[in-house]
């Protein structure tokens, strides 16, 4: 494609957002205008890729940072080929799958993006997938904004990215100037960015955003660097080629005010068919196996951490499933993934202390056909939470395993505790979340990971604690075990981790007493047992639930949600973490939060008593 014809087709995308924006009376379509020409140029000179095999294997990957321009996205689309116009106009309408901002839903879409500062790391995944795994020289080209270049993760990508000398990693920074209420922090300075980038290793190229010849040789440079990645710093204007809002305030994210006057500023609609260089031919990735890893065998009565039964667990696993990869944020020797690291050495990824890029090297994984598991401990994946949410929006199976769970880690203190966890993965959409208490239970549970179909979370615990289970017993996910009952049980304990451990001790010391307690291992957290709990509410009438978790979100609200569809209700006393834990023995903090075996026995007698003079 010529210059003349490159300069054209920016003014038809242009037009084309302009188009789907008022067709759908909301969308940015002023943040379109301005990457126009650069969306151009790659489509049209630069990127490699077969539409019609959206997964094959050399395809370059395509990141819009900044989905609010998701018109500039379509457009490129219809240009391509794959969408036609009737489409293009459907956009953000009920039960289209173009979108407000990108999603998977459209089969050229990897990732889901509009949460601003994520492409670039989830982009840094996929190189690193490219370079380490497939060893496939397809290139990832990230479009992001310079609003977003604020962002915390962006640089965490950045230092990433340079250490890993990702080469075939390009960044492409509209700097259009104003972000979402009036200027950028930086504005036009793009000396700025190059100061920051460079510092950190980048090769930088400056150039005018709307010049498509400096362009087109910025990409080029771009692709004859070796050793480090890249980022080209486009000075643009926002709103390109419309006096009205051209470099404006006040008018992101809204349809242009007049919107037949300014395409035909633009100069009309266009019909562009950009016939798009598609990658040469490779052989695909060998199917992996689906069969189960041979795991680790514990036995009954020993003292095992579940942190090193997972860490034994995923490094079996690595042996039978090739697609299989561990990441961890410089804790793997106390997450136990070193052991994965021990085994599987080539696979292994190691983040430092960074866990949104973590997380967002796991999504970009995914979206390249591998199986993560990111391992961190549990407070720590809190950080990397929008990252977790957004996994959800792009269907991405990430494994995570939050270890040092609860106040049960003893005098490190609450900095280091994940007290909130289990809330905050239970309310991601689709998740697995699964608390196991001994090693072979949570051998078990990391072989049912690899077969999840979305986000899963496993929660592991510092302490050792004694094997209740036998090697090779299954667990099934949204099942649970019954551990003690009789026809005479007057409550049901239902726990979860180490405090399986302590409603045992509680059950035994109730029993001398007289008083039947039922407990129950919910280690399916979500989805939840709900057949058990609701027969053993029905035999005992009054459900106890003692977690080492905040009283909000966790095991209490998980097994309170059962009965919350107009079902009969049973008494439910909650047992929780509710105040700040300090400094003390593993053993101090449970009995502080009264969550320890003495403070359930004294629980279930206060409640059988009050029952009895009732």
């Amino acid at each position: 494609m010529r210059t003349e014809e490159l300069a054209e087709l920016g003014q038809q995308l242009r037009v084309d957002a302009v188009r789907a924006a008022e067709a759908a009376g909301s969308g940015h379509p002023t943040s379109s205008m301005s990457a126009a020409d650069l969306a151009a140029v790659l489509l049209a000179r630069h990127l490699r890729y077969d539409f019609d095999r959206p997964d094959h294997p050399g395809n370059d990957r395509m990141i819009l940072s900044k989905g609010h321009a998701s018109p500039l996205l379509y457009a490129l689309y219809r240009a391509a080929g794959v969408i036609d116009e009737a489409e293009l106009l459907t956009f953000r309408h009920d039960g289209s799958p173009l979108e407000g901002h990108p999603t998977p839903r459209l089969p050229w879409v990897d990732v889901a993006t509009g949460s601003l500062g994520q492409g670039l790391p989830i982009g840094v995944g996929m190189a690193l997938a490219g370079q380490r795994l497939d060893r496939v020289p397809y290139r990832v080209w990230v479009l992001c904004g310079d609003s977003e270049m604020a962002e915390g993760s962006v640089w965490e990508a950045v230092e990433t990215a340079a250490y890993e000398r990702l080469d075939r990693l390009t960044l492409i920074i509209d700097v259009n100037r104003l972000g979402q209420r009036g200027p950028t922090r930086e504005g036009w300075d793009l000396d700025a960015y190059r100061r920051r980038l460079d510092a950190f290793g980048w090769h930088t190229v400056e150039i005018d955003g709307h010049d498509v010849t400096a362009i087109d040789n910025a990409y080029a440079e771009a692709g004859a660097v070796t050793g480090r990645p890249t980022a080209v710093l486009a000075r643009t204007r926002k709103g390109r080629g419309v006096a009205e809002v051209e470099n404006q305030e006040g008018f992101h994210g809204k349809p242009l005010p007049h919107p037949a006057r300014a395409i035909a500023e633009l100069g009309g609609v266009r019909h562009i068919r950009v016939g798009v260089e598609t990658p040469p031919p490779l052989p695909a990735r060998p199917a992996e196996p689906v069969g189960d890893a041979e795991p680790p065998r514990y036995r009954v009565g020993d003292d095992v951490a579940t942190r090193d039964a997972y860490g034994d667990a995923l490094a079996a696993l690595g042996s039978v499933r090739g697609d299989v990869v561990a990441l961890d944020g410089e804790v793997g020797d106390s997450t136990r993934a070193e052991a994965f690291a021990a085994a599987h050495p080539g696979r292994y990824f190691e983040f430092y202390i960074a866990e949104q890029q973590l997380v967002a090297a796991a999504v970009g994984m995914r979206a390249r056909g591998y199986l993560p598991f990111a391992t961190t401990f549990a407070a720590f994946l809190t950080r990397a939470h929008d990252f977790i949410r957004m996994a959800a929006v792009s269907d991405a199976g990430i494994q995570l395993c939050g270890s040092h769970a609860g106040v049960a880690i003893g005098p490190d203190g609450p900095s280091q505790m994940g007290l909130e966890d289990l809330a905050m993965m239970r309310a991601i959409h689709g998740s697995t979340v699964l608390y196991p208490c001994d090693a072979n239970q949570t051998a078990s549970l990391v072989r049912r990971m690899a077969r999840l179909p979305g986000i899963g979370y496993l929660r592991t615990s510092r302490g050792a604690s004694p094997v209740l289970y036998g090697p090779g017993e299954d667990f099934p996910v949204g099942g649970s075990r019954v551990l003690r009952s009789g026809d005479g049980d007057r409550v049901t304990i239902v726990a979860a981790g180490v405090t399986v451990h302590e409603a045992l001790k509680a059950a035994d010391t109730l029993a001398g007493a007289g008083i039947g307690a039922r407990v129950i291992d919910l280690y399916s957290v979500k989805p939840v047992d709900a057949a058990t709990l609701e027969a053993a509410a029905d035999a005992t009438g009054c459900l106890m639930t003692v977690e080492d978790h905040r009283a909000e979100g966790g095991i209490g609200d998980a097994v309170a949600s059962v009965f919350a569809d107009g079902r009969p209700q049973p008494r439910l006393i909650r047992l929780a973490v509710r105040t700040m834990p300090g400094s003390a023995t593993p053993e101090e903090q449970l009995a502080h939060a009264g969550i320890d075996a003495a403070s359930i026995t004294a629980a279930v007698q206060l409640l059988v008593g009050e029952a009895v003079v009732a």
